[in-house]
């Protein structure tokens, strides 16, 4: 049996996560939602990974949701478990220490949208689609969907999306902010793995604190944002980083940071 997710470091500070579920869409099952939960675990014990990239296997989707199939049998309260453990992982990928980047592959609909919107940063091929569309179903986005496009898109464009459940097309998921870049199949990995690298090459301390000032500081309000800003911005001067990063650019080289 192989696995549903795959696990690849590039160039010692980048994890690459794969869904490798292509007869299913890349659709989230329980026996996925475990693995992914795994190698969650792994990269936040491992220091030295400095961004996580999370795309899927083949061309056509990144993730097509929930495995309708296997819930098909359950009772409600089954269904509700499956839905809290969807939204509990995708949480864990939102709480990642370091910048996540979701590469999507294809369609993401669903808890797929879901997984991507927990991530920083999402970089997603032409000519596919994007959408929350569980409204269709009878039911709401479960696994936070609600919550996190509205913050990432604004009011009126997440109920747009949401009570429609129409997908969009990435070229106009660029256009209102959904996706911050696209680019075609063949550049997409190769695109991520870009950025994640350019990420990568700034220091590790930073990059959390950076995350979490802006996580923590979207939301409440702007005062206390700014105190959230101020108290992250101190964890980052009694660094070995902060000085070797002031030393680079004195002698006029490439910092190295350590995550020290």
């Amino acid at each position: 049996m192989s696995e549903l997710i795959t696990y690849k470091k590039i160039d010692d500070h980048i994890a690459l996560l794969t869904l490798n579920r292509t007869d299913a869409a890349n659709a989230v099952s329980k026996a996925l939602l475990d693995e992914l939960n795994k190698n969650i675990k792994k990269i936040e014990h491992d220091s030295s990974i400095r961004c996580t990239i999370i795309t899927a296997a083949g061309e056509k989707a990144f993730c097509a949701g929930a495995d309708l199939k296997e819930r098909k049998g359950m009772t409600e309260d089954q269904v509700i478990q499956a839905v809290q453990y969807i939204g509990e992982t995708v949480s864990h990928v939102a709480k990642m220490k370091m910048p996540v980047i979701a590469a999507l592959n294809g369609v993401a609909f669903g808890g797929g949208l879901e997984l991507a919107l927990a991530c920083d940063i999402r970089i997603a091929v032409n000519n596919t689609k994007l959408g929350l569309t569980e409204t269709s179903l009878a039911i709401i986005p479960g696994a936070g969907g609600t919550q996190r496009l509205t913050r990432l898109i604004g009011l009126g464009q997440a109920k747009r999306l949401i009570f429609t459940g129409k997908p969009v097309s990435t070229e106009e998921a660029l256009s209102i902010g959904l996706v911050e870049q696209l680019t075609d199949q063949e550049s997409l990995i190769n695109e991520a793995i870009k950025t994640a690298k350019q990420i990568a090459t700034n220091g590790p301390i930073a990059l959390k604190q950076a995350k979490t000032a802006i996580d923590k500081g979207i939301q409440t309000d702007l005062e206390t944002g700014l105190t959230i800003e101020h108290v992250c911005y101190k964890e980052t001067i009694p660094t070995k980083d902060r000085l070797e990063g002031l030393n680079a650019f004195k002698e006029k080289r490439k910092p190295e940071y350590k995550g020290e």
